[in-house]
């Protein structure tokens, strides 16, 4: 789920697999964008413009890309693993 209105359908199992660190690359760009209150008050109400519907659009392409390179990233992984060795 990207927010309360979309969620992310389609995506292969494999591009879950592809990992940075502890988490899939997936997980890492929706845990970069989500929406989070500082907990300052000053600051939550002077400097806090950030709007995830603001960049929706944007996020969305980002994990399409995302995606794709995971995909393929794990289809070369598996590929160098059954090639012959030298």
């Amino acid at each position: 789920m990207v927010d309360s209105e979309t969620t992310l359908s389609g995506v292969p199992p494999v591009a879950w697999a592809y990992r940075l660190g502890n988490r899939s690359a997936i997980d890492w760009v929706l845990d970069q964008h989500k929406e989070r209150k500082p907990k300052d008050p000053t600051i939550r109400e002077k400097f806090d413009t950030y709007r995830f519907a603001d960049h929706k659009e944007r996020v969305i392409d980002l994990l399409a890309r995302v995606t794709r390179v995971s995909v393929e990233t794990m289809r070369l992984v598996a590929e160098l693993k059954d090639g012959p060795r030298s």
